[in-house]
């Protein structure tokens, strides 16, 4: 009899992640610590953006970054595993393939939810407001939602390089994106225009868009159309680098 999802493998998996201290100095410490550095600690934090403070914008940006670092490097690792033979073990079990990965999928968003947690109890401890509730688990949960794009990166990632260090430059790889896609510190001018093609662009003003109504620190606004149009094309790229991952792995056999 198959099963799609393992309740053992699935805490096994949490077990495992919660006691690597890569994936928690990078999924849970670092977002944190980057909320409390570019929100909390400045001068501006109580001041107004949208309908929210400024630790609030910065504390969903850094949630979503904690969400997409998640994703991809545990996706990613679920990839190499399944390439270097895991799928022959799995073989003997009731578990399909597809119920291993919905189970690291699973893990993955536990844990991303667990770094949006985090996130927001640091925002809640230092003064993180909205005007409304809903805000808060409006953000959240498109913080979670859209994050699963992300997966896909990791996935095409583990599927292309097939080794250890595919989670670790999935996770380099979203810090990156981070840095060039308006998600840690506000940009304009030329920069923000790249930004405006960048993987994080797009989803980041998805999740301050509860706050912003896509309003940007520099000036002027988002139309929803552009930001949604960003998400869909970088999740049907992640789609195509999965795929190109799946050929090349088959040629490695």
């Amino acid at each position: 009899m198959t099963t799609l999802v393992a309740p053992a493998l699935y805490r096994t998996e949490l077990v495992r992640q919660i006691r690597n201290p890569y994936t928690l100095a990078f999924t849970l410490a670092m977002p944190v610590a980057m909320y409390l550095l570019f929100g909390a600690s400045m001068s501006y934090a109580t001041q107004s953006v949208g309908h929210a403070n400024v630790s609030f914008y910065v504390m969903v940006s850094m949630g979503a970054f904690g969400t997409a670092t998640a994703m991809s490097s545990l996706c990613s690792l679920a990839a190499s595993e399944v390439g270097q033979g895991w799928g022959r073990q799995l073989a003997l079990t009731p578990l399909t393939t597809l119920g291993y990965a919905v189970t690291k999928v699973l893990a993955a968003v536990s844990f991303a939810a667990l770094a949006v947690v985090f996130v927001y109890a640091a925002g809640i401890a230092t003064g993180a407001e909205a005007e409304d509730a809903w805000r808060w688990f409006a953000a959240a949960g498109i913080t979670l939602g859209l994050g699963l794009i992300f997966g896909l990166f990791g996935l095409g990632v583990g599927l292309a390089f097939n080794s250890d260090s595919a989670a670790a430059l999935a996770s380099i790889s979203i810090t990156f994106f981070g840095f060039f896609g308006n998600v840690f510190i506000p940009l304009s001018g030329a920069m923000l225009d790249i930004a405006k093609w960048t993987p994080m662009y797009g989803y980041v003003a998805l999740v301050r868009w509860p706050a912003t109504d896509g309003t940007l620190v520099a000036g002027g606004a988002d139309p929803l159309w552009a930001v949604l149009l960003n998400v869909a094309v970088w999740a049907i790229l992640f789609a195509a680098l999965v795929r190109l991952g799946v050929l090349r792995s088959r040629r490695r056999r």
